[in-house]
């Protein structure tokens, strides 16, 4: 049986902190292993930041009706791989056809990593996508294989699992071939603090109240059936496709379908998402195809029908 004994050393040389479990050498299932690609899990698990990886028994020792290893490796709240396994474990299950990968068993074909949060009320922390882009980028490197061979369990699995969620699998691919390229993306933060970037009319409030801003206060405004949005701008360098993300700080009071707009090449788009929920990180509102130029790009429009606090806080687009 092969195994990847390289793990460790590929995962730091790529800046990635790692903690070693225990005899992860010798640690594995029995029968075949020969990687050809990384599969993107979730562990279904709520972590935090005093709680950083409540899954990690579980994907060493596995369950009742799944015996461990469950990955080569858990990605914890705070980015850290814990590196389990350098041989076969039970993740992958019965794949089917997706991208480069074919049908097959794939445990076989491909390396996992849990990454530790629930999936369904908690998205994947900054620091556990950033770590995973640059771990699966190294790895892949170290497979001779492209981005195209990074996948998600949702896009392989013969079961209907949806892990890992809340992630634009395609936008993953582009940053891992980005960090393999070593070519860092164009990316642009705008707050609204940031000066001459930021404008919204005197109906918008300014507070601190809630330690999951972005910077040192947000605007919020309730809403009404009228236009007043709050802009930002951005200097777009070239025309193409870019990612845009939001950044709120999350209450049950917050409204539960807040526009943001988007100025495209083609015309505004609108996507509602609920500030009631996900708040203090960056979440994908979709990629877009922009026009260069500095311009008003994003708004946070008050036209909702819902009732809760408007929130404007950060946008950050980047190229992809």
């Amino acid at each position: 049986m092969a195994t990847i004994p390289w793990l460790v050393d590929v995962l730091r040389s790529a800046g990635v902190q790692v903690v070693v479990e225990g005899d992860w050498l010798n640690r594995m299932r029995p029968g075949s292993f020969d990687p050809i690609g990384v599969l993107w899990h979730h562990t279904a698990a709520t972590s935090s930041a005093s709680n950083p990886h409540p899954a990690l028994n579980i994907c060493i020792n596995g369950r009742s009706d799944l015996p461990g290893p469950l990955c080569q490796a858990l990605v914890d709240y705070h980015g850290v791989f814990h590196v389990i396994s350098a041989g076969r474990c039970n993740h992958a299950g019965t794949a089917r056809a997706s991208g480069p990968i074919p049908a097959g068993d794939g445990n076989t074909m491909l390396i996992g990593w849990e990454i530790d949060y629930n999936g369904v009320s908690q998205e994947m922390t900054a620091a556990q996508y950033n770590a995973s882009v640059a771990a699966t980028a190294a790895v892949l490197k170290r497979l001779g294989k492209d981005a195209s061979y990074a996948r998600g369990h949702r896009e392989t699995s013969t079961t209907g699992k949806i892990d890992p969620s809340f992630i634009d699998l395609n936008v993953m691919r582009s940053d891992v071939a980005a960090k393999m390229a070593g070519t860092p993306a164009w990316s642009s933060i705008v707050d609204n603090a940031t000066a001459g970037r930021f404008t919204a009319s005197t109906n918008w409030g300014t507070s601190s109240y809630s330690g999951q801003r972005y910077g040192a206060d947000y605007r919020f405004a309730d809403p009404v059936l009228a236009s007043d949005a709050a802009w930002y701008k951005f200097n777009v360098p070239a025309a193409g496709s870019y990612r845009v993300d939001a950044w709120w700080p999350a209450n049950a009071g917050y409204n539960s379908s807040t526009p943001y707009i988007i100025a495209t090449s083609s015309g505004n788009q609108t996507i509602h998402v609920d500030q009631r929920a996900t708040g203090g990180q960056w979440r994908t509102l979709g990629t877009f195809a922009l026009p260069a130029g500095d311009a008003n790009r994003v708004a946070v429009s008050r036209w909702s029908s819902a009732s809760g606090l408007i929130i404007a806080d950060a946008v950050r687009l980047t190229r992809v």
